[in-house]
């Protein structure tokens, strides 16, 4: 909601306080106020694991995997669906005897499929499981610190 300065709207909302403490409470003085943190603890010297680039690199390998797979399998599936709209004499034709080419297609569609699970599973080996081990081991390391503090 804006202010509106303009004269047939006289109401103006109240400016905020010059200066915010938080340790302070106009209305509720019986609420809990936090502490400060102690002033003897150490900075840490690594970034946090939720921080950590290396999530970013897993999602884009994961999202580029899911685009692999999926652009495989639904890719010849909306070819094939394509062809059979807009090309009937093409899949109406014949190969060989009694044997036509939107049959040999659809029979073709199990392959491809089986194609886009193999592709799917080479790129998570090649591409997204290298990462998540390496989180993972920094995600140890990490818990491993903490534990020792």
């Amino acid at each position: 909601m804006s202010y509106d300065p303009s004269p047939s709207y006289p109401y103006r909302p109240p400016d905020p306080p010059a200066s915010y403490d938080p340790y302070t409470y106009e209305t509720y003085p019986w609420a809990p106020q936090e502490a400060p943190e102690p002033a003897g603890r150490r900075p840490q010297r690594h970034v946090a694991l939720g921080h950590h680039s290396d999530l970013r690199v897993l999602r884009s390998a994961y999202r580029w995997q899911r685009r692999v797979a999926t652009l495989t399998a639904l890719g010849y599936f909306v070819l094939f669906l394509i062809l059979s709209a807009f090309a009937p004499s093409f899949m109406t034709s014949t190969v060989t005897d009694g044997l036509p080419v939107g049959l040999l297609l659809a029979l073709v569609q199990v392959p491809v499929t089986w194609l886009a699970v193999a592709l799917y599973e080479q790129t998570a080996r090649r591409r997204v499981d290298p990462i998540a081990d390496r989180i993972r081991k920094h995600a140890e390391l990490d818990a491993k610190r903490e534990g020792a503090r």
